[in-house]
Formats: C-alpha cells, structure tokens, sequence
C-alpha cells in the first residue's frame, strides 16, 4: 500500500502535476450577518488563492474553502480575531488525492473487451471512458449510437450518447454529467446510467415504456478538456481550457456562460475566478455546442444537468426571485424524485429553486434551456455534504449513481405521462 501511496507521488511529481500538499479544507457556518459578510469579503482577497468548494448560501449554511498552506495560519488568524469560528473538514488534501490517483493506478488492467468487464467502481481517464462509449455502441447498435456535437477548444470531440427504438426527432431527455471538470463522481456516474440504460431497457417496464416514447441523449463528459486538465496536471481544475484575453487566467466557468442573466449577479467578471462568465453567452464551444444542439432538435422535453456536491435537487431560476410559471409542478416532481433517491441509502437530499436553496447564479445552464421552453429542467448536486468534496472516495461511485438513477427515472416518467 505505502509502495502504491509512493509510486501515485512520484507520477504526479514526474507530470508536473499541482499539489496540495499541507492544504485543508475549512468548513465556516455564518451565525448573523456580520460574518456572512465578512465570509464573502474573502472571495475578493485573490492574495489567499482560496479555492470556495461551497460558496456563502446564507445563516446557518456552511461554507466550504480549500486553503492553500501559505494561507492557512494567515487565514484561521483572521478568522479567529473576527470571532467566527470554523471547523477543518479535510485535514491533508494531498492525502486523499495521493488515496485516490493510487486506487486508478491499481485498477488499471487494460481496456475491458466488453463493458460488462468495465470497472464501475472505480474513476477512468478520459480515454478509458470514450473506449467504454464505443464498446457499448458496438456491443448495442439497435440501441445506441454516438454522436459528435462539437470539438472543445483543445479540440477534443464532444461525444453524446444516444438511447434510442428507432424514429426521426421523437421526443427527448437530455442528461449531462462532469460540466464542472473536477466532479468527478458524475462522469463515473453518466458511465454507470449508460450501462444502466443498456441493462435494463427491456426487463424494466418502466424504462421501457419511457424509451417507447422518447429517446435519451446522455452527454458522459460535458468539459472534456477540463477533465483532461484534472487527472494530468490539476486535481481541482473546475472551468474550460480557454484563453482569455488580456488575461494569464485561463477557463470559463461553464455553468455560468449560457444566455440566461448572463453577465448578472452571481458570476465574476474576473477571468482569474472560479465562477468567471466569459466574454460573453456561449462563448464556450463545450456550451455552444448543446445550445446549437438543443436548438436544432427542437424537441427535448426534459433537460438534466448533473453536479457534485452538497446533495441538492433544483430548478429554476438562479438569475432571478422570480418563481417560473410551472413553479409548483417543478417543486413537486423534485419531492417525489428525492424521496425515490432517498429510499435506498437514506441519502437526505433538500430540493428547490436555485435561488432560494442556494444563491444567486446568473448564466446557468437550466435556467437557459427553461427559457427555451423545456419544462422540465434540472441540476442535480451529488453526494456528498462535505466530508470528501470533490475528493468522493470511489467506493461510493455506485451507491451513488444507484440512488440518483431512482431521481431521474422519476423525473423521465413523469416527463413521459405528462406531454406539452
């Protein structure tokens, strides 16, 4: 194990990988609103280089910051003196990335001859998961196919799966998993929906029944280079790869460059942040590529779009107090879908409009695709609450695609019974 640990440290030594050696995730729960104020002041102080896992919601929600170690006593300092106490999450970053790089080190056996040899317990490259698409494809052509939508700014393909019986243009689903690079349960999760959807398409009646009517496009790697970026030179690389002019700060934030309040309150304008817009809507080929998608099949009834973490369910809007008009509809279905998601494990999920449950976020991705007319538009934040972050161990890759497959077929049904 210990040769394992060292062998991980010397790779991402060797590749010239970032590492988080002696950084630690603190957790900060604002008690009034003096604190909650001076929590938010710490998101402009660009000299920390504090890296907000989850940024302030409001009283009595946590907050969560991965502290660089030159930053760790300068902060804690200045927390203390501010009488706001704070409590260390994650003690040793690198550890769990060292834990985790070595676990995909031990698991790599060669590309699996079928996908029922396909480790689903485990995180795979980029390259490993396109192999998996194209052995189901091979191994499922009446089933599935791949499409290419559009390249990346690296100029990688931007692969969709689609689940389709057959027809022109039939009414859709559109499921997206890893927009945000780092979140790396949600790929391995879209990995595990697809064979899900493969196994089960026959003898579950009601998958059946859904793919009877309507076809399922499932979107693996949203941010292809961004995932790239996070297992050869940044673990916590969250944006795009793309230059920004007059910048050295490269990438966009994905999930805040979409033509819905864009450029509002709620993203930065700052190349340089995590929540940085861009230029402009869509200036991002990995956003633009599903908008032109999304407007030229003109028939998809139900947009997912899937997070980690902090185990919410939530629907329009982000960008603004407004209530959508099919507020109450939207609120209900994500009940039944949390108490489905929640059956299994007893994983708690809290559920609502983005604004409300969270913050607000202008540019996001399901507020765009709602203004465009599909109903039914969700984001989902996986597991977990904060005791691993980004750094999900992958022994929990399939409970927790299990439990979120249980949301989304409640999401997909109801889609099915109730056409608009």
């Amino acid at each position: 194990m210990r040769a394992l640990v060292l062998l991980a440290a010397l790779v991402a030594v060797a590749a010239g990988t970032e590492t988080f050696i002696g950084h630690q995730v603190l957790r900060i729960v604002p008690t009034n609103d003096e604190e909650l104020q001076k929590v938010r002041e710490l998101q402009d102080l660009e000299e920390l280089q504090l890296d907000f896992w989850l940024s302030p919601r409001g009283l009595g929600h946590p907050v969560d910051v991965r502290v660089p170690f030159p930053s760790l006593q300068p902060l804690k300092a200045h927390l203390e003196s501010n009488g706001i106490s704070y409590s260390i999450m994650i003690e040793d970053v690198q550890a769990l990335v060292d834990h985790e790089r070595m676990e995909m080190l031990r698991g790599r056996r060669g590309l699996p001859l079928s996908t029922n040899t396909f480790d689903y317990a485990t995180y795979h490259s980029l390259d490993e998961i396109y192999a998996f698409m194209d052995l189901l494809v091979a191994e499922n052509p009446n089933l599935v196919s791949k499409l290419e939508i559009g390249r990346s700014t690296e100029n990688r393909p931007l692969y969709v799966l689609k689940f389709s019986k057959g027809g022109t243009n039939r009414p859709a689903i559109w499921i997206d998993t890893g927009i945000h690079s780092r979140e790396w349960v949600t790929q391995a999760s879209g990995v595990w929906f697809a064979k899900k959807i493969v196994q089960d398409h026959e003898n579950d009646e009601g998958l059946a029944s859904i793919l009877d009517k309507m076809d399922i496009f499932l979107e693996i790697v949203t941010n292809p280079d961004g995932f790239a970026f996070t297992q050869t030179q940044n673990r916590m690389w969250r944006k795009t790869r793309s230059k920004n002019s007059g910048s050295i700060c490269v990438g966009v934030d994905p999930n805040r460059n979409w033509d819905a309040g864009f450029g509002g309150s709620g993203a930065s304008a700052n190349p340089c942040s995590e929540t940085y817009h861009g230029p402009y809507a869509n200036s991002e080929p990995e956003v633009k590529s599903i908008v032109d998608f999304v407007k030229s099949h003109g028939n998809i009834k139900a947009f997912i779009s899937i997070h980690s973490y902090s185990q919410l369910l939530l629907y329009p809007y982000g960008y603004t107090t407004t209530p959508v008009p099919d507020q109450k509809e939207l609120h209900e279905i994500s009940k039944k879908a949390v108490a489905a998601l929640s059956s299994l494990y007893g994983t708690n999920y809290e559920y609502g409009s983005i604004i409300t449950t969270i913050y607000k976020a202008s540019g996001g991705t399901i507020d765009w695709t709602y203004n465009q007319g599909i109903k039914y538009s969700f984001t989902f934040e996986l597991r977990d609450t904060g005791r691993y972050g980004f750094l999900l161990p992958a022994k929990q890759i399939i409970p927790t695609a299990q439990e979120t497959w249980l949301a989304l077929k409640v999401i997909m049904q109801h889609t099915v019974d109730h056409p608009y």
